[in-house]
C-alpha cells in the first residue's frame, strides 16, 4: 500500500471563486482529483497544470470554454490540490505523472481533445498526444518546454533549481509556495514576498492578494511537512539536475515526435515570464511551423492573469481550425 497524506475538504470550502464539482479516478490505491465541467459530448479542453499550481488555475478559462459548448478536463497531479499526495519523495517521477495522466484519459474515453498545457503541463500533456495522437484534435502550449541536449535553460530556471537544494530558500519545512503566484501576479514586491518566505511568514496582503494566495495555499493548509514532497519533486526533477527522474530521455524523444505533428499547434506565451523567455517560445512554434502570439504583460502563470482572455482566444483558435 502507498503511504500518503488526503488534504481535508474542509481546506477548500472557503474558495469564492471556485464553485467548481469535485470528481475523483482511482488510480492504483490512490485518488486523483480533477474537474469535469461542461457537456459530456462536447470537444474536450485538457487543462493540465504544472508546479506549485492545481486546477485552480484554470478557474477564469473554464467558464469561458464552457460556454463556447466545450468540455473541461482539469486535473490535480499527485502530490497537488485535492489529489492525494504520497510522502514518499522517491514515488514522484515525471514518468509516474504520465502514467497517471494517461490512465485518466483512457478512463474517461477522451477524443477530440485539445490539449492546453503550461509549465510542467507541457512534459506530462504533450507526452499523451504524441503516444496518443488519434485521440487529439490540436495543441495550446503556454510557457513551457520539452527537455532536449541544446534547450538553453535560463538563469530563472536554474536558480529556481538550486533553491529547492540545501541552503536554498524553499528547502524547509512546509515552504510557502502559495506567495509565488501571488508574486508572480504582481499583487506583492518581491521585497516582501522573499523576506516572508526567508522568516517563515505569511506577509499583509491585499483582499486581491490574500484570495489567490489562499487559493494556492489551500491544498497544503495544515498538512504535514510530508505532504510537499510532491512540490519538491518537481524542480529538483529538472533533467539537467536529475534525467531519469525527469523523464529526459521521453522528453527528447516527445520533441522530435512534435515536429512531425500534422494537426494544429497554437502557441499562446506570457512575455514577462524570466522561467521560459518569449524568445524561446517563439523559436519552438517556428520550429513547429505553429502560430505564436504574444501575450504582453503576463508572466510565468499567465493563467491566473489573462484567462479569460486566453480562454476566448483559444476559443476562436480552434474555430479557425476546424
Amino acid at each position: 500500500m502507498t503511504d500518503f497524506l488526503r488534504t481535508p475538504d474542509a481546506n477548500f470550502d472557503g474558495l469564492t471563486d471556485f464553485g467548481f464539482e469535485p470528481r475523483y479516478h482511482q488510480w492504483q490505491d490512490l485518488r486523483v482529483h480533477y474537474l469535469d465541467e461542461g457537456p459530456a459530448d462536447g470537444p474536450v479542453m485538457l487543462l493540465v497544470h504544472g508546479m506549485p499550481t492545481w486546477s485552480y488555475l484554470y478557474r477564469h478559462m473554464i467558464p469561458v470554454l464552457v460556454a463556447a459548448g466545450y468540455r473541461c478536463i482539469a486535473p490535480d497531479h499527485l502530490g497537488f490540490g485535492r489529489s492525494d499526495k504520497p510522502t514518499d519523495p522517491c514515488f514522484f517521477t515525471i514518468a509516474r505523472h504520465t502514467e497517471v495522466l494517461t490512465s485518466l484519459l483512457c478512463s474517461l474515453g477522451l477524443t477530440d481533445v485539445t490539449l492546453v498545457c503550461q509549465d510542467w503541463g507541457g512534459p506530462i500533456g504533450l507526452a499523451q498526444a504524441m503516444t496518443m495522437p488519434e485521440r487529439f484534435a490540436r495543441l495550446v502550449v503556454m510557457n513551457t518546454w520539452l527537455h532536449h541536449e541544446a534547450y538553453p535553460y535560463s538563469d530563472a530556471v536554474r536558480s529556481w533549481n538550486q533553491n529547492w537544494h540545501e541552503g536554498g530558500i524553499f528547502h524547509r519545512p512546509r515552504p510557502d509556495v502559495g506567495l509565488l503566484p501571488v508574486l508572480t501576479a504582481g499583487l506583492v514586491s518581491p521585497e516582501v514576498a522573499l523576506g516572508a518566505l526567508a522568516e517563515g511568514r505569511a506577509p499583509a496582503l491585499t483582499p486581491e492578494a490574500a484570495a489567490l494566495y489562499a487559493g494556492y495555499s489551500a491544498p497544503f493548509l495544515g498538512m504535514d511537512d510530508a505532504a510537499f514532497n510532491g512540490l519538491r519533486r518537481f524542480p529538483l526533477s529538472i533533467p539537467f539536475d536529475d534525467y531519469a527522474s525527469g523523464n529526459g530521455a521521453a522528453q527528447s524523444h516527445h520533441r522530435h515526435e512534435l515536429t512531425r505533428w500534422t494537426k494544429p499547434v497554437h502557441f499562446l506565451w506570457g512575455t514577462a515570464d524570466p522561467i521560459f523567455p518569449a524568445e524561446h517560445g517563439r523559436a519552438w512554434a517556428d520550429e513547429l511551423g505553429a502560430s505564436f502570439e504574444a501575450v504582453d504583460g503576463a508572466s510565468h502563470f499567465l493563467q491566473d492573469t489573462h484567462g479569460t482572455w486566453i480562454a476566448a482566444r483559444i476559443v476562436e483558435l480552434a474555430e479557425r481550425s476546424n
